[in-house]
């Protein structure tokens, strides 16, 4: 079977798109780029699909140049049978194709290299043959008794045999296969107490458990407590179940030399084959137990990535503290720092009144509509003074809510260059403060700047293979940002950096020449950037979101395909403009209805024109106060095949979509329909209210687009907004992308 019938077996795919994403990978695409650009190739794998693939790719073709490898040292050894090399090519794992190089691997110096040394090998072949004729061990043995090769006795020359024959067992490929599954089967892990004192890990101070009924974080936190030398593991296997496989397979009944056979091969179960099985078991489990961890660590780390933000607010960011205060840092709605200031809540209730005080000076003057609190150190007690403060203000005229922010990985980030070059004139705490306030703006563009395993996605990250942890996290890193679009002329280096087809180099050349040349005006523009060549623009261009004279350029649309989509719509008679909400009839009349029923909500199908002609949503899925409803691929994180696609903002539409289902859009509408219903009988409010508080709890409230709109709504953003009503005025009502 070659490599793309194998990788198609595996994972259930059709082989034609399995050779596709091979040649599109091997030609140096991205894995965004593939997903999204050339589903047509692939039958619309997902970015998890893919990434699987790409994985499983390497692991093949490592698989073969070992094997390679191995029949290239074993042919030059002038060993390499037919059967042997057939043995190898059909061999499916690495452990497979090591166990039939084990016979012909360079070894350390053994008892039965030394015991060859002294001419003990023919010897050994005899006895391990087991001919009808074979003579008993001691009278063969007495041949090769030798005291100038150190054979003294008739003892040593049996011994020395022994030993050759245990190695020759140990070597078999086919019983190291048996044993190894037996012990899968029948094994049990056993960890005992290693001391008397007590600690986190006493609940396996006496504890077993079957190998294949193991579950990842047994493994794991069994192994941590191992390291820390507070636990004892072992592998253990009823003898009595191996020993007779073992004897089926290398002893033959009726010779002389059956029983030194027998004893050999016992010999070689415990000295040689069952601990040598027992680390393989235990590094099996291991592997198997980081794989699970990190793909959980991957799905941790996507949540934190895409929460709603608070985009186009001024917002005061607050780092709790006892001995050094809290930190404050208050940014505008683009994140540029306007103040700092720190104030001392918790030293007293006189300091706790002047930090009230002072932030209330701090939000009169720059217009504070939220406030960000870390949820670290003194957290608590900040967010007490923070409710007063907030009643105070609000008394006033003002319209301030807070929210708690999590600050792992803030302290990460504030010591790091990124931080320094960023904010040479603040110090560490102050620098904290600002990356708390731009949590709250928008995550996904601050969290980026930080390492993933800083963020603290799982209790174990640290003892996983680095390499793989950093490979899944930075893929789900880059999976986000490419999801959401980056705008080229607002995104950090290191936002930029994650996009497909960009680098820290010439991430750091777009912002150069953005600055050189003022903001981006067209997606053509981008190819002047340097050392951003041909292949680069191709993966990077449809993620990059320019706001110029093309409207094209501000979509997800890809520049290759702008005139495919120009002939689509000059053929069937239609324009962008005609999707405006006033140009169609119904779209007119349902615009004019509701601007008379303030308190009418109307939810409309995006319709499900996926598959047809026309791809894009129904009139008057166009009107901007109509809640139009789209469906959603499997993720969440695309547009199903069936739904259909807004054009040009404003307005943005759909305005939401719906996880995909047998039926498309006729599925999804009903959905947010009841979800409306029960959110006015909730709370009764105006139409705009409601559609504000549905906009700002999608998943994609940072950067809608035209396939999915603001996303799916989050039910707990929902609840949350709903307590505080006044903070719904602030929202934005359908705005521009």
């Amino acid at each position: 079977m070659d490599l793309i019938q194998a990788l198609a077996a595996e994972l259930g795919k059709d082989p034609r798109h399995v050779e596709n994403v091979v040649h599109l990978l091997d030609e140096g695409n991205t894995i965004p780029f593939i997903a999204r650009y050339r589903k047509e190739l692939h039958g619309a794998m997902d970015d998890t699909s893919l990434r699987t693939l790409e994985e499983r790719l390497q692991y093949l073709r490592g698989l073969e140049e070992r094997r390679e490898a191995v029949k290239k040292s074993i042919d030059e050894q002038g060993k390499l049978t037919d059967e042997l090399a057939a043995a190898i090519d059909s061999a499916k794992t690495l452990a497979e194709v090591e166990d039939l190089y084990r016979p012909y691997k360079q070894k350390r110096r053994t008892r039965a290299t030394m015991a060859k040394e002294k001419g003990l090998e023919p010897l050994a072949a005899l006895l391990f043959a087991q001919e009808r004729d074979c003579p008993r061990p001691e009278e063969a043995a007495r041949d090769f008794v030798d005291p100038e090769k150190g054979v003294e006795t008739v003892e040593d020359a049996l011994q020395g045999a022994s030993d050759i024959i245990a190695e020759q067992i140990s070597d078999d490929a086919s019983i190291r296969k048996s044993l190894r599954a037996l012990i899968s089967r029948q094994g049990q892990l056993v960890s005992r107490a290693a001391t008397e004192d007590d600690s986190v890990y006493r609940l396996y101070y006496d504890f077993t458990q079957s190998v294949a009924r193991l579950q990842g974080h047994q493994v794991l936190a069994i192994n941590r407590g191992e390291k820390e030398g507070i636990l004892k593991v072992s592998i253990t296997l009823d003898r009595e179940q191996a020993l007779p496989l073992l004897r089926r397979a290398v002893v033959k009944p009726g010779s002389a030399a059956m029983e030194f056979v027998k004893s050999a091969a016992e010999d070689a179960y415990d000295r040689l084959i069952f601990p040598s099985l027992e680390r393989e078991v235990r590094n099996q489990l291991t592997e198997q137990a980081d794989e699970g961890a990190i793909g959980q660590f991957a799905l941790n780390l996507k949540p934190l990535l895409m929460q709603p933000p608070v985009k186009g607010k001024v917002t005061m960011g607050l780092d709790p503290g006892y001995r050094m205060g809290c930190k404050v840092a208050v940014v505008d709605g683009t994140g540029k720092v306007l103040d700092t200031a720190v104030v001392y809540p918790t030293y007293g209730e006189r300091q706790k009144n002047e930090a009230i005080a002072a932030l209330a000076t701090l939000i009169k003057k720059h217009g504070v509509e939220h406030i960000a609190i870390g949820n670290g150190t003194a957290s608590r007690e900040t967010e007490q003074m923070a409710v007063e403060l907030i009643r105070q203000v609000n008394e006033g005229g003002a319209h301030v809510s807070y929210m708690i922010v999590s600050e792992a990985g803030a302290s990460v980030y504030s010591a790091s260059k990124l931080a320094a070059e960023e904010f040479p004139q603040y110090d560490v705490n102050l620098r904290s403060a600002v990356s708390i306030a731009r949590r709250l703006q928008d995550p996904l563009a601050e969290l980026v700047k930080i390492d993933p395993k800083a963020i603290g996605v799982g209790q174990y990250q640290h003892d996983m293979p680095q390499k793989q942890l950093d490979e899944a996290l930075n893929g789900v890193v880059e999976d986000c940002v490419n999801a959401v679009g980056v705008d080229i002329n607002t995104a950090s280096p290191s936002l930029l950096q994650r996009v497909a087809g960009l680098n820290g180099t010439t991430a750091k050349n777009v912002v150069s020449y953005r600055e050189e040349n003022g903001a981006f005006t067209s997606r053509a523009q981008i190819k002047k950037v340097p050392k951003l060549g041909p292949k680069a623009f191709q993966q990077c261009a449809g993620f990059l979101r320019v706001h110029g004279s093309n409207p094209l350029d501000a979509t997800a649309v890809h520049p290759e395909s702008y005139a495919a989509a120009k002939a689509l719509m000059e053929r069937l008679g239609y324009t962008p403009q005609m999707l405006d909400g006033r140009t169609a009839l119904c779209s007119r009349f349902l615009d004019s209805l509701l601007d008379a029923h303030p308190r009418m909500v109307v939810v409309q199908s995006a319709g499900n024109e996926g598959k047809n002609k026309w791809r894009h949503i129904s009139f008057p899925g166009d009107v901007a106060e109509a809640v139009t409803v789209g469906a959603a691929d499997s993720e969440g994180t695309g547009r199903s095949g069936k739904s259909g696609t807004g054009y040009y903002p404003p307005p943005v539409k759909p305005d939401l979509v719906v996880y995909d289902s047998p039926n498309g859009t006729s599925f999804s509408t009903p959905v947010v329909t009841g979800l409306c219903a029960a959110l006015m009988g909730y709370r009764p409010m105006k139409r705009r209210e409601l559609i504000r508080l549905l906009h700002a709890s999608g998943t994609r409230s940072a950067a809608p687009d035209l396939e999915t709109g603001y996303g799916i709504p989050q039910c707990d953003t929902l609840l949350g907004f709903l307590d505080t009503p006044a903070e719904l005025q602030t929202l934005p009502l359908n705005a521009t992308q």
